[in-house]
């Protein structure tokens, strides 16, 4: 069994969150859950999400005014089988010689990643049991939503520019819309599992998507008031560290193309911290897979909800994008609930 410490075992001054929450609090430890660490990336981008899945946190927070007040105590919300269940845990987490060696924050004295992985552990029944999963489940178990998950490697995305662009204009309205996005590359065989490509990603690995956008290219002028849009995403790798090598990388002369204050816009940074931008393009041609989560209402979907009868009038459609605006889902079979 492994030697466990208290927070403030840890550190002489613990806190959940240190200058706020940020997706790039989070690094993956010595368990194999990048799909775990990846959501919770997504999760730290969306204010309303996580607040809901730690709620009461200031209440929560260490207070060093009033230390007997401290119980070593902390609850977590997740979405399970139709409702939101409260996770109670104490503050005694896995560590060896001091560190942590799951899931932690690059700031030793926050505690908000590990202590949400050690409350999910305890739903999953033990940390081994979140060593190896989907990136989608977690997602739906912060938040609820609707996940679908869509295979990229069958060839459409890579060589259909048409294709590319619908995908890309789905992804940018569900991520403007709040939803959470994820994706993976697939590994050729278990040999094969975390081996990095030529171009820096890594295999068997889950990424979290930070930001979609249209980036204008150039310097616009009073006589030209247009400039060429070129589709990019972003990325996390779990681990903080180990970046995509390719075009658009964050040292690439390519940004020389991009004027100062879209950079500044698009929140460029030179450093090894696991995020990087690249081009929708490489995009398709790089990952296998992504799980789109939409955001639903979780509050209708309630198991102590009661059915009323009643009747429902308007005008029958089979236009399929009408009936997804209407339902707030889709028809496709890999949904996961």
């Amino acid at each position: 069994m492994l030697p466990e410490r208290t927070c403030k075992e840890l550190c002489n001054d613990p806190h959940l969150f240190v200058d706020g929450i940020s997706h790039h609090d989070l690094h993956q430890g010595k368990l194999g859950n990048c799909w775990f660490v990846a959501a919770c990336s997504c999760l730290a981008l969306r204010e309303t999400l996580w607040k809901k899945v730690i709620p009461e946190w200031k209440k929560q927070e260490w207070d060093p005014k009033r230390p007997h007040r401290y119980a070593g105590i902390f609850h977590f919300q997740f979405w399970c089988l139709g409702d939101w269940v409260d996770v109670v845990i104490d503050d005694r987490l896995p560590s060896i010689d001091g560190n942590l060696i799951y899931c932690h924050s690059n700031v030793k004295n926050e505690f908000w990643s590990a202590l949400l992985e050690k409350a999910y552990a305890k739903l999953a029944g033990t940390y081994e049991a979140l060593d190896g999963g989907s990136t989608a489940d977690a997602i739906v178990d912060f938040t609820g939503a609707v996940a679908e998950s869509m295979d990229l490697s069958d060839g459409k995305y890579k060589v259909n520019i048409s294709e590319q662009t619908k995908l890309f204009e789905v992804l940018l309205k569900v991520y403007k819309r709040g939803g959470l996005i994820c994706c993976y590359l697939k590994a050729a065989s278990p040999r094969d599992m975390e081996a990095v490509t030529p171009l820096g990603l890594v295999k068997g690995h889950a990424y979290s998507v930070t930001d979609i956008k249209k980036v204008s290219l150039g310097e616009k002028t009073l006589c030209f008031g247009k400039t060429s849009k070129l589709f990019m995403i972003r990325m996390r790798n779990p681990w903080g560290k180990r970046e995509w090598r390719g075009a658009w990388n964050d040292e690439s002369e390519e940004w020389r193309k991009v004027s100062k204050s879209e950079k500044g816009k698009l929140g460029l940074t030179v450093r090894d911290d696991g995020e990087f931008w690249m081009t929708f393009e490489d995009w398709c041609n790089n990952f296998t897979n992504v799980d789109v989560c939409r955001m639903i209402n979780t509050s209708c979907l309630s198991r102590h909800k009661t059915w009323e009868k009643g009747e429902a009038r308007g005008k029958w459609t089979n236009n399929v994008d009408a009936l997804l605006n209407r339902s707030g889902g889709c028809f496709n079979n890999k949904i996961h609930l």
